[in-house]
This record gives structure tokens, C-alpha cells and sequence, in this order.
């Protein structure tokens, strides 16, 4: 049995989380594009992760049914929290868009930082970089790969979202599925109801990431499908570092599903003026969060 790389291995770890944050068990199914849309991965190295969680009878794959939960290994007897990554992930997010952390970090800094054993640092820059984040210098350290957040880039993000978010809704080919509509639905209503936490701010980007990407992507039109999902990248360190609590969740999760009932009932017109209403307040708030 080949051994899985670096890469598959943390991947199966967040899959296995993903898992018990759900509150999955035993005879439960996963979605291998919905997990990989979660994770914000492509489905390649989704795909080999549950073929190895399959190789160790996690997990078992049914053609043309999804994945099936065999058992769910218990967590790691680490002693630090199970979510102390993803804290760590916005304290770093946090740190990077104040100008507190350097274009360029070594592990050691990491670990110091955030106080994070060595595995753990090294899966927390794993994930930076499987996200387009950082990339690994030659030699030694790490390198971010966007600059710190600017007012002024914040202002010309969301000019260009204005001119491209909305009209993608009055694409000719623009087409959701029913499918996707329902995921979404429940990823919100999930966000909705359950605690806030300071790492919640990673779910509730990705779910909003995922939303505005799966959107564009519906418009049939591949490259404002490409603009957004260009765009999602760029402002993923930005919202990580989440400021506004709970009450800015509910509007935003409130105005989301307002768009998809307007799309359901074929009133695409309606949809696209919300989406415009949706990033223009957004667009208002403090450039310190982007809706």
C-alpha cells in the first residue's frame, strides 16, 4: 500500500472533521464536489484523500451514490483543542491584514506565534498554501502571496463585483441547480444555528465564497466564473478576520437566501437587484470586512 502524500493526509484530516462538525456518524453519505467545494479544493486531491480514508475502512465509495461513512476514528489525543488550528488561522488573518505579520514567515515564527506544536504549524501553512495563500520559499520560510489589505483595493473589489455579480444573474444560459439550492440552504440555516465561535469566521467565509462562486458559475459564462473565483482568493485572509459577530452573519445569510428565492421562483431581475443592494452595503461597511 502506497503511502499518501503530505497533502492527501491533511486533507482526510479536514474531511474527517468536516464530518464532526456536521455530527455525521456510521451509514451517513458524503458529496465528493460539496466536500471539495468546502474545503475549497479542486476534487483531485479530495478524491485521492477518501480513497484513503477508504484504503483504512472509514469509508467506502458506491458508484453513482457518493460516499458512504463506514466509522469515524476518534480525534487525535493532541493536547491542544481540536479547533486550535483554525484559531490559529485567524489570529494569522488577523495579524496579516494589520500589517502585523511580514510578506515572509518562517515555521518557527508560526509555531511561537500562535503557540502550535510543529505538526500543527506545519498543517496550518499546509492549508495556507493548498489555498493559494503562501508558498514555500526556496531553502527555508514561507511567503504570502497577496499583499495586506488596502482600503483602496477593498473600494475596487467591490466596483468591479458591482459591475459583474449582478448581471451573471441575467446571463442567457444562467442555469442552478436544484441540487446546489438545497446544500445552500443548509449550510445557512447550519451557520444560523449554531454557536458563533471565533473560528466560525473560516465556515462562514467559505460557505459565502461558495455562494457567490457557485452563482457565477451558474451564468454559464466561464469567464465570470474565473473572475469570481479569482476574487474569492483574493479577500479569503480579509474575512477570515471577521469583526462584526453574529449580527452581520444574519443579514448576510438572510440576503443570500433571498437572492435564491427570487431564482427558484424564475424572477432573475429581482435576484440580480438584491445582489446589487447585497455588495453595495456590504461595500459600505469598515474596509477592515468584506460582505
Amino acid at each position: 500500500m502506497a503511502m499518501p502524500t503530505r497533502l492527501q493526509q491533511e486533507i482526510a484530516e479536514r474531511i474527517l472533521q468536516l464530518v464532526r462538525d456536521d455530527a455525521l456518524s456510521a451509514g451517513d453519505w458524503l458529496n465528493e464536489n460539496a466536500t471539495a467545494r468546502r474545503l475549497g479544493v479542486s476534487r483531485t486531491p479530495v478524491r485521492a484523500a477518501l480513497e484513503h480514508l477508504a484504503l483504512q475502512g472509514v469509508v467506502r465509495r458506491h458508484l453513482n451514490k457518493g460516499v458512504e461513512i463506514l466509522t469515524l476514528p476518534a480525534a487525535g489525543d493532541s493536547t491542544l483543542p481540536p479547533e486550535a488550528i483554525d484559531l490559529a488561522m485567524v489570529r494569522l488573518a488577523h495579524e496579516r491584514e494589520n500589517g502585523i505579520l511580514p510578506d515572509e514567515v518562517s515555521e518557527l515564527e508560526v509555531m511561537r506565534r500562535y503557540e502550535l506544536g510543529r505538526p500543527e504549524a506545519q498543517k496550518l501553512l499546509a492549508r495556507l498554501a493548498d489555498l493559494d495563500m503562501v508558498e514555500r520559499k526556496p531553502g527555508y520560510g514561507w511567503r504570502f502571496l497577496h499583499e495586506a489589505r488596502d482600503p483602496r483595493v477593498h473600494q475596487e473589489r467591490y466596483r468591479f463585483r458591482l459591475m459583474v455579480e449582478p448581471l451573471a444573474l441575467l446571463e442567457p444560459d444562467f442555469r442552478l441547480e436544484k441540487s446546489w439550492i438545497a446544500e445552500m440552504r443548509q449550510r445557512h440555516d447550519g451557520m444560523l444555528t449554531q454557536p458563533w465561535r471565533e473560528s466560525s469566521s473560516i465556515a462562514l467565509y467559505e460557505m459565502n465564497a461558495d455562494f457567490h462562486e457557485g452563482l457565477a458559475a451558474a451564468s454559464g459564462n466561464r469567464f465570470i466564473h474565473s473572475a469570481i473565483r479569482r476574487q474569492n482568493q483574493l479577500r479569503r485572509l480579509s474575512n477570515y478576520d471577521w469583526v462584526f459577530g453574529f449580527e452581520r452573519v444574519q443579514v448576510n445569510c438572510t440576503e443570500h437566501m433571498a437572492m435564491l428565492d427570487h431564482i427558484e421562483a424564475g424572477e432573475q431581475e429581482v435576484a440580480s437587484a438584491l445582489m446589487r443592494s447585497h455588495l453595495l452595503r456590504a461595500s459600505k461597511l469598515r474596509p477592515l470586512v468584506e460582505g
